[in-house]
C-alpha cells in the first residue's frame, strides 16, 4: 500500500489548481496573470509531490537539459508577460521532457477507451506487428 503524506496531498491540490489556472488562462486568450499564477502553482505542487531534490534532479539530467531550458524559459517568458511565446516554449519543453512517456500514456488511454478501430490505427502507426485488438 502506498502511503501519501500530507505534503503530497497539498501538492496534488496545488498542481490541480495550477492546471485549472493554466487552462482558464488559455481560454481567456492567454491572460498572462492567470498563466503565471498557474505555472507557479504547478511547479510548487510538483515540488511538494516529489520533493525539492528529486524535482531538481529531474530537470537537471543531461539528456533533459534542452527540454528543461525550454520549459523553464517558457515559464520565465510568461512571468515577463509574453504569454503566447512563453506557452509555445513551455509546450515544446514539456514535449521534450516527456516524449518517452507519450507512447506509454497513449497506449494506456487507448486500452481504457477500447475503441477497436482507433487501437488498430495506433498499432499500425506505431509499427507494431501485433494485429490484436485491445490489450
Amino acid at each position: 500500500m502506498v502511503v501519501i503524506t500530507e505534503f503530497q496531498k497539498i501538492g496534488v491540490g496545488l498542481t490541480g489548481f495550477g492546471l485549472f489556472f493554466l487552462v482558464f488562462g488559455v481560454l481567456l486568450y492567454f491572460d498572462s496573470v492567470l498563466l503565471a499564477f498557474g505555472n507557479l502553482l504547478f511547479l510548487v505542487g510538483l515540488v511538494f509531490i516529489t520533493g525539492l531534490r528529486r524535482t531538481a534532479q529531474f530537470f537537471v539530467q543531461r539528456y533533459r537539459l534542452r527540454g528543461s531550458f525550454f520549459f523553464l524559459g517558457g515559464v520565465a517568458l510568461v512571468l515577463c508577460r509574453w504569454s503566447v511565446i512563453g506557452m509555445v516554449a513551455e509546450a515544446y519543453g514539456f514535449f521534450l521532457l516527456f516524449r518517452s512517456f507519450i507512447p506509454v500514456a497513449s497506449e494506456f488511454v487507448l486500452s481504457m477507451v477500447n475503441i477497436p478501430s482507433l487501437y488498430t490505427l495506433y498499432q499500425s502507426l506505431s509499427g507494431s506487428s501485433s494485429s490484436e485488438v485491445g490489450p
